[in-house]
């Protein structure tokens, strides 16, 4: 851990939040501007510098393109919030405003099953008021003349409110923020957790300093250790980290146009990223990782995506590496969907966890959720129950068709 360790100011707080990157700084923002919420909050993170946490190593993506109606709604208000983004902050001068660029994403199928289920998706996202387009091969032709379309049937694209934003800016000010309306951030972690008799709620949280704070709420905000944080209270939940790889790269002949976060068939992603293009993959082989494990394999560039992105845009034959590296994906490996809300037993440990690469686009709407189930007992805006822990124990999976 980077720093020392921090002592709370106090013995007792109502809500103590396990983790103060983007999740946790996203629901201790709106929770402390809240106006119906008078309680205190502490945020323990383990490194203050952020280093390895999924938020460092994000791409700030945003898609609509889901096929389940809540996950397309949580996005289009990430949408709205980075659009507005100081209408959020009171019109706060010293908050930017924060540019949604726009280029999409475009679902290359390459088979007729596949074409068939983004047609099925379309129709939900259009329902929904999405600008998502079913394109026949010679539609992505006319409007994208440098793919090479030799083995696609299909796709889906959507320019409006889907592409990439800065989300780092939305984590320092949610962070900034949070602190200016009361909450209290420390550097320490929490080391374990005494329960009632019952077993039914997390009465108290030791700190590795060794302080020993009450509590009225726990919130697992712990990324990708988010199992090692449930553990404290004798929950198990099904997230693990798992290595995700990003690399930057130039071309010596640049297109013409944006280019869509185009998903390849061969599960290769790539994308316009300013002056250069970013791609992306998971390894062919993905277990779970050690917490500290964040060695590039340089094979994958070589032997999967460089090969990938030539055959696909034959103009990216001549193209040069500039950067890379490797990050943690908090993978829920029971449906790679969120798990938010409160234990079914522990009434009081609250999970926002395994958001399996959907996390940046999310936060907005999960956090805002997270505080309005804090503050109130429900959720008022988005009904994000079909997120809850209870599914897990049920073994009912959420079935999402669009994970990357």
């Amino acid at each position: 851990m980077a720093g020392t360790t921090q002592t709370p100011k106090n013995s007792s707080y109502d809500v103590v939040i396990v983790g103060g990157a983007m999740y946790g700084s996203s629901i201790a923002w709106f929770l402390s501007g809240n106006p119906d919420f008078n309680g205190s909050i502490l945020v323990v993170e383990r490194d203050p510098t952020y280093e390895f946490t999924s938020t460092t190593h994000t791409n700030s993506c945003m898609r609509q393109q889901f096929s389940a109606e809540i996950n397309v709604q949580v996005s289009q208000f990430a949408a709205h919030f980075v659009k507005n983004f100081r209408d959020f902050f009171d019109n706060d001068p010293r908050v930017p405003e924060i540019v949604l660029q726009s280029y999409g994403y475009m679902y290359l199928a390459d088979n007729a099953e596949f074409a068939q289920t983004l047609k099925e998706a379309q129709a939900v996202q259009a329902s929904l008021g999405s600008g998502t387009k079913h394109m026949t091969r010679e539609e992505i032709a006319r409007d994208y003349p440098f793919y090479m379309l030799d083995d696609i049937v299909a796709a889906n694209h959507n320019l409006i409110d889907e592409g990439y934003f800065d989300g780092n800016t939305v984590f320092d000010w949610w962070k900034r923020s949070a602190r200016e309306q009361g909450a209290e951030y420390v550097t320490n972690e929490v080391t374990g957790m005494a329960l009632n008799a019952a077993g039914t709620r997390v009465e108290s949280v030791t700190l590795k300093s060794g302080e020993t704070i009450a509590c009225g709420t726990v919130v697992n905000a712990s990324g990708p250790r988010a199992v090692l944080t449930a553990r404290m209270a004798g929950i198990e939940i099904p997230v693990e980290p798992r290595k995700r790889y990003t690399f930057i790269f130039d071309a010596e002949k640049p297109l013409d146009r944006d280019l869509p976060l185009t998903i390849d068939p061969s599960g290769v992603h790539m994308r316009t990223d300013g002056q250069y293009y970013l791609a992306g993959c998971p390894p062919d082989i993905d277990p779970a990782v050690d917490y500290d494990d964040f060695e590039q394999d340089h094979s994958i560039w070589e032997e999967k995506v460089w090969p990938v992105i030539a055959n696909r845009i034959p103009q990216f034959e001549a193209i040069k590496l500039t950067n890379s590296w490797a990050g943690h994906y908090a993978f829920n490996t029971f449906d790679q969907n969120a798990i938010l809300g409160a234990h079914t037993r522990v009434e009081n440990f609250m999970f926002a966890n395994g958001f399996s690469g959907h996390g940046f686009q999310q936060s907005p709407a999960m956090g805002r959720g997270m505080s309005e189930l804090i503050a109130y007992g429900e959720y008022r805006t988005l009904d994000l129950t079909p997120f809850s822990y209870a599914r897990i124990e049920r073994g009912e999976k959420f079935v999402e068709k669009a994970v990357i």
